[in-house]
């Protein structure tokens, strides 16, 4: 087995979830979370971000809507909608329950004969 595909399957794992949460604090350019992702050490490219961001637009999770800037072209700006705060909040406690079961089972010491 090897330990760096593991390590990325991991990553990829609970990405969407960095992502939502990222937008969750307020309306956001793709390009800031790229920025976010990867100072967290998410390993993340542009070619996994914007498809990423297209499924969760077409699942109704987030919106985006463009603002002009004095710099270039006009920028995507994402939010969250609604549905997706609710679903959100249902990774997050998914998240919170997987985070416990899994200190409750690597924090246990070895078991005695």
């Amino acid at each position: 087995m090897n330990l760096e595909n593991t390590q990325i399957q991991m990553r990829k794992g609970i990405l969407e979830y960095c992502i939502l949460h990222i937008i969750s604090r307020g309306e956001v350019y793709a390009s800031d979370m790229l920025d976010e992702l990867t100072s967290a050490k998410m390993i993340v490219v542009e070619g996994t971000l914007y498809p990423l961001l297209t499924r969760l637009k077409n699942a109704g999770l987030v919106e985006y809507k463009w603002v002009e800037s004095k710099s270039g072209p006009p920028r995507k700006y994402y939010k969250l909608t609604k549905s997706g705060e609710k679903f959100l909040k249902g990774l997050t406690d998914t998240w919170d329950d997987l985070v416990a079961s899994a200190e409750m089972i690597t924090n246990r010491s070895k078991a005695t004969p």
